[in-house]
């Protein structure tokens, strides 16, 4: 009988595992290059729209994009008149994203930062994590994240949340090995499910002509439940869940999870 991926043990739960502190170092070089040119711009306009209707967006509106890595979303939401601020940890991403909003005439200010360290004053009106960002720490480390998210938003402040490492999303559809190719870039992913830790462990490995890289990287895995009550506990009250920027309803194999949550 074949070993299934979201089979550990104590013998192997620390083969291919990612450091805790993974994300550090992770979106640089060839990575930051793939993440760039993976999201098709027909997908990013309609994350856009999704992202402008549910936090109910207007001109003006100050809206916090954690993290942001190259602006993907800052940049056409800035376009549209949001007052924009984008915090992220890679210096390598908020190269890009100040170039790619020059160009674009977009005006997004750039915060170096930790996710956890938002700015506390209550002056957001809108927050989004988007890109499958969530759960790059450990338990404690989200809790502060989502805090910290609290802690920015004005009072009825709304922050949406995309997340596909929910169970209800990867168990049923979870695969060892995926391949791709992307603007002559080779990718490759393999994943595993750590039952002693509760994360997901992924290998990635991108290659470009004679050149080729392979990182680890790790993600929390938590219930749909689980989510809800952590968010309840930051002082925000899920309002609405998806399954898509479509806005379908969210079910068991679901892509992702698109959740809109309020500051009460």
């Amino acid at each position: 009988m074949n070993a299934s991926p979201l089979d550990a043990s104590a013998s192997n739960a620390s083969d291919s595992k990612a450091p805790a502190d993974w994300w550090k170092d992770f979106f640089t070089g060839l990575a930051m290059d793939f993440w760039r040119v993976a999201v098709p711009p027909e997908v990013t306009r309609a994350e856009a729209d999704f992202l402008w209707r549910r936090l109910r967006l207007v001109p003006g509106a100050r809206v916090l994009d954690v993290p942001c890595g190259a602006g993907r979303l800052s940049i056409p939401l800035a376009a549209r008149g949001a007052r924009v601020t984008g915090v992220d940890a890679s210096e390598e991403g908020l190269t890009a994203a100040r170039s790619d909003a020059a160009r674009e005439r977009a005006d997004v200010a750039w915060v170096l930062a930790d996710m956890r360290e938002l700015p506390r004053d209550g002056s957001f009106d809108a927050v989004f994590c988007f890109g499958n960002s969530f759960g790059y720490l450990d338990d404690e480390g989200n809790r502060a994240f989502l805090a910290s998210v609290s802690a920015a938003l004005a009072r009825g402040g709304r922050f949406a949340i995309e997340y596909g490492q929910t169970p209800e999303s990867i168990f049923p559809r979870l695969v060892p090995r995926l391949e791709a190719e992307i603007a002559g870039i080779r990718f490759e992913e393999e994943t595993r499910f750590d039952v002693l830790t509760g994360r997901i462990e992924n290998r990635f490995t991108m290659s470009r002509g004679e050149v080729s890289e392979s990182k680890l990287a790790s993600q929390s895995v938590y219930t749909v439940r689980e989510l809800v009550a952590m968010l309840g506990a930051a002082g925000l009250a899920t309002r609405e869940i998806f399954g898509s920027v479509a806005e379908e309803p969210f079910a068991l194999g679901a892509e992702r999870l698109l959740l809109v949550a309020e500051k009460s």
